[in-house]
């Protein structure tokens, strides 16, 4: 275990990815120091406020200029607007000495050697020695880089390479030079794990190293298909976006995002620098790609590349679409296969590989001449890229969004299918696979004991995957540890008394079977088990209550029933808050409604720092009614201090309900109230989330946890604050800064947080204002015009405004 700590770092260079990597930084508590050249000459704005290249505004304005526009871009590279504060900027003349102060020093210059070897030469006369110092490139060879540097340097110098946008993907890629120290790898690899936030790979000093050499291979083979294949962007984009389990932007609309000049460079440097890369036939250009490049239609930041937007006189936007054959711009064509209907009612990604491959459609064949063109390209880089396989998958995972690997592809396949598959497009299988199998063995991956264990080649042995002892993993310990399952949870015993509920519906949707499993696990925990976690690892938390279950019983007006489905809804989040047990909520992607709802009734939250959190009923026309709308209320009085004006801080909680605001990072739910300081705590690295959730659930327990007594203490304002909401209310509505029926709603949601019209301040008990809540949402449930919200997003997935 290293002893050394980074308490500051220098970034320098501060284009997209330095301003992005300084961000992360300071995301997670670190000091930064970012800088960057002085300019060369003044701005036109510089000349008319009469400065000069002496001042400092000048001086550090590209720094300056790169940190705002980083700070403002969207998705936000940053968790909290104040954690910017942790960044400090300066120029490379004036500022350099204080690179000596810092723990790691990160060079994120432009990708040119030369330029790098002077940055370098630079930092060495003021680097102190034992300071980590790396190089963000994403190709040029390491050994290269530290040449000439002393020997501390050289031993304390590796590549870092972090993918684009830094907050968001989560690949740390660790490239050694010729004299890297192992304890440089082993902190480096540590650090981006448990404080990045990252999956870190150690990878080798190879062109593109192991993320951009597959995944640019990935879409250059998909270029060449196209032609071959003669299909649209379109359905390229619909082939190999989320039905493989890849990001919605699939492949077009990422390199649009990219840049299809990032991407040329890439390819290029691949195609000159791996000689015997038995495929370097496929990273040559195709026609199209050139003149693209030549006429500069590079993507978004040029306004057009694959997809154009276009702006109509009326001021409506269309996307349009580049035909590959005719090389002209055309309205977006709906792309569908046979194939991919067959795969709709596959849930599992994993699951639908096998079907894919079969497909007797032009779908099929795209499918059968990309998967094998992709396995028998990553079995052949194995020695050169990495020597272990699980390291490729880890990359594309990481680096480019995939739900699975390529190795865990072709065991979801049958790894003699692959065989098969890539024999009849021609392509020969690497010796290892084959010797693999001809040894009995027929899958890359196989877990044991909760852990998951892969081929090591040499060994010709199945090997546990190292660092996997600070994780749990569901998928590996579900069969082995489940005490219990329905249809809509699967409870599991993560040993140390502690169980774990986690809910398996469609988008973990909580409706009656959640409810019923929820229910259950609290029975068993308050039983037999010390605490209780509700969590999971699917791409989001809960997206809420099922509203397609209201909607039917609504428009069936089974008032009754709906009655009966809230107050089961209500009186579960009750019984979470008022176990025997501790119970801790683990939210993570989209928390939204009733997912919002479960953290707000725990005993603790272990949020993700990637977590979305938020009330957002009012998008389907009602309050919330699984006693969010009651707990808000009852924060916002905890929170009421002697000579606070009342009213202010309780409508701050109507706001955060009534304009369905949903946090961008874990740290905005604190400043929404969704989250409680010294109470909820964030985790930067998903992976970790259950275990660390595990270990509260467990230090509550082992604390002596005592059930805690029903709350008659919220004090509510009666007349008073329904007077103010409705005012207010009325005024948004005059001013059409809402609809109709949105007053309605508000109103409703004003009425149950003011306690009702009580003629003065009261203190009334938490069950009084469920009672209040209830009747709001079910007399909104009447409403034809909540049906049509609530219909609308059933069927179009986006909230209506009626």
């Amino acid at each position: 275990m290293s002893t050394r700590r980074i308490k500051k770092v220098a970034i320098i260079g501060s284009g997209i990815m330095g301003s992005g990597i300084a961000c992360h930084f300071a995301n997670i508590g670190v000091d930064v120091l970012l800088l960057d050249i002085v300019p060369g000459e003044l701005n036109d704005k510089e000349k008319a406020k009469g400065l000069t290249l002496e001042d400092d505004v000048v001086r550090n304005r590209l720094v300056n200029d790169a940190l705002t526009a980083s700070l403002k871009s969207k998705p936000s590279p940053i968790y909290h607007p104040s954690f910017a504060s942790r960044i400090s900027t300066g120029n490379l003349e004036d500022d350099i000495a204080k690179v000596s102060e810092v723990d790691w020093i990160m060079e994120v210059v432009v990708e040119r050697l030369d330029i790098k070897q002077q940055v370098f030469e630079k930092l060495e006369k003021y680097r102190t020695p034992g300071t980590l110092i790396t190089s963000n490139t994403s190709g040029i060879p390491i050994k290269f880089m530290s040449e000439g540097r002393s020997e501390d340097f050289q031993k304390h110098f590796c590549g870092t390479h972090f993918f684009n946008p830094a907050r968001y993907l989560k690949l740390f890629e660790i490239i050694p030079g010729p004299k890297t120290a192992p304890s440089v790898l082993d902190f480096l690899n540590e650090y981006g794990e448990k404080f990045l936030g990252k999956t870190s790979v150690i990878a080798k000093d190879t062109p593109a190293f192991i993320g951009n050499r597959i995944g640019i291979f990935s879409i250059m083979s998909l270029f060449h298909t196209v032609k071959e294949l003669d299909l649209t962007v379109e359905e390229v984009d619909k082939l190999s976006g989320p039905v493989i389990g890849r990001p919605k932007s699939a492949t077009f609309r990422t390199v649009d995002v990219v840049g299809l000049d990032t991407l040329v460079h890439v390819a290029n440097g691949i195609r000159e620098n791996c000689p015997d890369d038995e495929r370097k036939e496929l990273f040559v250009l195709p026609d199209f790609i050139d003149t693209m490049m030549e006429n500069k239609w590079l993507g978004s930041k040029t306004g057009q590349g694959f997809y154009k937007l276009e702006r109509k006189a009326d001021g409506s936007k269309d996307i349009l679409t580049l035909d590959l054959n005719t090389l002209e711009y055309r309205a977006n064509k709906r792309a569908k296969f046979a194939t991919l209907e067959l795969t709709k009612t596959i849930d599992k990604v994993a699951d639908r590989f096998k079907v894919l491959i079969k497909g007797k459609d032009k779908a099929g064949e795209f499918y059968r001449k990309s998967f094998s063109a992709l396995f028998a390209y990553v079995s052949n880089r194995i020695p050169e890229i990495t020597d272990e396989l699980y390291k490729i998958d880890d990359a594309m995972k990481a680096g480019f969004g995939w739900e699975h690997g390529p190795f865990q592809m072709r065991d979801a396949i049958g790894v003699e299918k692959g065989i098969e598959m890539m024999q009849a497009e021609g392509l020969k299988p690497a010796d290892w696979v084959m010797d693999m199998v001809q040894s009995g063995s027929d899958n890359f991956y196989s877990i044991k004991d909760g852990a998951t264990y892969f081929y090591d080649i040499p060994k010709k042995s199945q090997e546990k995957i190292p660092g996997q002892d600070a994780f749990i993993i569901l998928d590996n310990i579900r069969k082995t540890t489940e005490v219990f399952k329905n249809s809509g949870v699967s409870v599991q015993d993560l040993g140390d008394g502690i169980l774990n509920v986690e809910f398996q519906s469609k988008m973990n949707t909580i409706g009656g079977d959640v409810l019923a499993g929820l229910n259950k696990a609290i029975d068993m925990a308050e039983k037999d088990f010390a605490g209780l976690v509700v969590g999971n690892q699917g791409p989001n938390f809960s997206v809420g209550a099922n509203i397609g279950m209201i909607f039917m019983m609504a428009a069936e007006q089974e008032y009754d029933e709906l009655n009966m489905a809230i107050k089961y809804f209500q009186d579960t989040m009750m019984r979470m808050r008022y176990s025997s047990i501790p119970t801790i909520s683990a939210p993570h992607g989209m928390a939204l409604g009733g997912g919002c709802e479960i953290s707000l009734h725990a005993d603790k939250v272990v949020a993700a720092a990637e977590t979305y959190m938020g009330l957002v009923e009012f998008g389907v026309g009602v309050i919330p009614g699984g006693g969010g709308s009651k707990e808000m209320t009852l924060r916002a009085s905890d929170t009421f201090r002697k000579g606070d004006v009342q009213l202010n801080t309780l409508q701050d909680y109507f706001l955060t309900i009534g304009m369905a605001k949903v946090s961008t990072s874990a740290y905005e739910a604190f400043d929404l109230g969704l989250l409680q300081k010294g109470k909820d705590i964030v985790v930067v690295n998903k992976d970790r989330q259950i275990a660390v959730a595990k270990a509260h659930a467990k230090l509550m327990a082992d604390a002596g946890y005592t059930q805690p007594v029903h709350r008659k203490d919220v004090l509510v304002l009666g007349k008073q604050a329904l007077g103010m909401f409705l005012v207010g209310t009325d005024s948004m509505k005059d001013s059409n800064y809402i609809s109709e029926h949105d007053l309605k709603i508000a109103n409703k949601l004003a009425y149950v947080m003011a306690g009702g019209d009580l003629s003065e301040p009261t203190l009334v008990s938490e069950q009084y204002l469920l009672d209040l809540e209830r009747e709001a949402f079910l007399s909104l449930c009447t409403e034809r015009k909540t049906l049509e919200r609530i219909q609308h997003m059933l069927t179009k997935g986006k909230p209506l405004r009626n």
